[in-house]
């Protein structure tokens, strides 16, 4: 939506579709709010639009305390860009720039800091500092509103320098001191540092902390819950029985657990991080008919009908430094910052997919919480308990077990030795040592081809990988075919959502369990050697798994639905 015409027509409209994808300003308040914002339609005179939260904020605008501008999920586009802006955009909410700083940044996209400097203010109308103290400030008040930390603290944990600079920008984005933001979370905050207090290893936020056993197991009790909690936007109908049925069938024992009967299950993992680790816990939603509106102050959009709504999650971390990665990274796992309605509109209009559109709308395409374990789990193959097998032995283990959690997946470097099998020995090297770079900025053509090239990887889970693991949406899809110009129908007119037709023709048995497209565009079964690979090459299944006992098509789903075997056999291995 480039005409501020037409954005002022979704701002009188008040459509939440646009939530994220810009923002609007009113001169004469001096506040800034998501176009779905239910206050009073200002004049048009007085308003002003910005491609982005920061830019606003460097504008002078603070953000409007009835919508939360700053909580919208993030704009689909710059899942989409595979161009220094987008790459910049996603290693910004990975933390990159609160870490290494904009020079850091700069190196990992290639880039002098001038020229990222100047591209992102060209195309977001604030550079990358101001990004990440946009990110910084909002980190800052979910934790003033949900833990009970005390404010000195909390402003070094939400990546703070100085207090004094903490104060500034809180002041500045939210009109308030901390205190006072602290104080209008009312009782959902009160209820939110209860319950953070009770669990160790999440108020305290000092590296070392362990974790409390909670449970033995069974089902998740969602009246008594842990951590710091949050609730994980996301625009548009979200289909999210079919996402928590694809974690359930991959979850990774010890690592990953699924509580819960399908409809209110609980997904639960642990997560290695920059400083520390952590426990994460989200729950699948409920139908919109039991959906609440949360407390004042938390974490969520504006939820009316299928225009979005959000993920009930708890997060338990040993250090608070790390609360704005574990969320973008649970964002990317469960893909949140999708436009469905873009992705409805380009699909919708297939022959083929467009009757699936319809039938489930707002299917997403999962990411990964950690691209690195998600190439190993890949590489490695079979079910889960190979990977598992894995993390007995080479994982980290937790300072005390948590119901079914008990490790952390073992990072690349604890995979080199001579004792690790090859494929995965050979990839965790290529990782350990920087060949190969999975993070949120990589560059998505280098990476998929430099994963192809290596020993017993292949160009089908490099096609996996890169629609997972660094969260393309355009994988399925051939660029630059002479077809491609004026398509209508088929892969050529899927783009930029490949990823997603993928899924409805992998949920729908359209597509054969297991198959993925490769570079040159043309779809070849796992396990079908290509011309110039002899059946020894060595190259593994890809993302498909061997079956095994009660994984064969048609077997039953675990949830004890009988859903489609397709969708959640495909890519089991990962």
């Amino acid at each position: 939506m480039r005409d501020d015409e037409a954005r002022y027509e979704a701002v009188t409209s008040r459509d939440a579709r646009f939530d994220g994808e810009f923002f609007f300003a009113v001169v004469t308040t001096g506040i800034y709010c998501r176009p779905s914002c239910p206050a009073v339609t200002p004049k048009r005179v007085n308003v002003r639009f910005f491609p982005s939260a920061a830019a606003a904020q460097a504008a002078g605008f603070r953000a409007c305390r009835r919508c939360r501008p700053d909580a919208v999920p993030g704009s689909a586009e710059w899942n989409v860009r595979a161009d220094l802006a987008g790459r910049a955009v996603r290693l910004i909410g990975d933390g990159v720039v609160d870490r290494e700083g904009v020079g850091g940044l700069a190196r990992r996209l290639g880039y002098s800091p001038r020229q990222v400097q100047r591209q992102l203010t060209a195309e977001l109308g604030a550079g990358p500092v101001a990004l990440a103290r946009a990110r910084r400030a909002h980190t800052a008040r979910v934790l003033l509103q949900t833990t009970a930390l005390p404010v000195t603290e909390l402003a070094f944990a939400a990546g703070f320098a100085s207090i004094r600079q903490f104060n500034d920008t809180i002041r500045q984005i939210y009109a308030g001191t901390p205190s006072e933001l602290r104080a209008a979370a009312g009782n959902g905050g009160a209820v939110a540092r209860r319950t953070t207090a009770a669990a160790p290893g999440a108020g305290a936020g000092r590296p070392g902390d362990g974790f409390a056993d909670r449970s033995a197991g069974g089902s998740a009790d969602r009246s008594a819950p842990a951590g710091i909690p949050l609730r994980l936007a996301y625009r548009g109908p979200y289909a999210a029985a079919e996402i928590f049925d694809f974690l359930q069938l991959r979850a990774v024992p010890g690592v990953e657990e699924i509580r819960g009967t399908r409809g209110e299950r609980t997904y639960r993992r642990t997560l290695r991080l920059t400083h520390g680790s952590g426990i994460a816990e989200v729950d699948e939603p409920a139908g919109p008919r039991r959906r609440r509106r949360p407390p004042a102050g938390l974490v969520c959009p504006a939820a009316r009908g299928t225009d979005g709504g959000w993920l009930e999650c708890r997060l338990r971390l040993t250090d608070l430094r790390d609360l704005s990665t574990a969320v973008q990274r649970l964002r990317r796992l469960f893909d949140l910052d999708a436009d469905p309605y873009a992705v409805a509109e380009r699909l919708g209009a297939d022959p083929l997919l467009g009757p699936l559109v319809a039938e489930r709308p707002g299917l997403r395409s999962p990411g990964a919480a950690d691209p690195e374990e998600l190439a190993v789990r890949t590489v490695l193959g079979g079910p889960p308990e190979h990977a598992a097998a894995l993390v007995r032995r080479y994982g980290k283990p937790l300072d005390a077990a948590d119901g079914g959690l008990t490790h952390l997946f073992p990072a690349p470097g604890n995979l080199t030795g001579a004792e690790v099998a090859e494929p995965v020995r050979t990839l965790c090297t290529a990782l350990a040592d920087g060949t190969v770079t999975l993070d949120a900025g990589a560059d998505r053509g280098a990476t998929e081809r430099a994963l192809a090239a290596l020993p017993g990887v292949g160009p089908r889970a490099a096609a996996y990988l890169r629609m997972r693991a660094l969260g393309d949406p355009d994988v399925g899809t051939t660029p630059g075919s002479d077809q491609e110009q004026g398509a209508t129908a088929g892969p050529a007119a899927w783009r930029p959502w490949g990823a997603y037709a993928l899924h409805h023709l992998w949920r729908a048995g359209l597509l054969p369990a297991g198959e993925m497209p490769i570079p040159n565009g043309t779809p070849i079964p796992n396990g079908t050697p290509r011309p110039d690979e002899g059946p020894g090459a060595g190259e593994p299944s890809g993302p498909r798994e061997p079956s095994g006992p009660g994984e064969m098509p048609g077997a039953e789903d675990p949830s004890g639905a009988a859903e489609p075997p397709t969708y959640a056999t495909a890519g089991r291995a990962g």
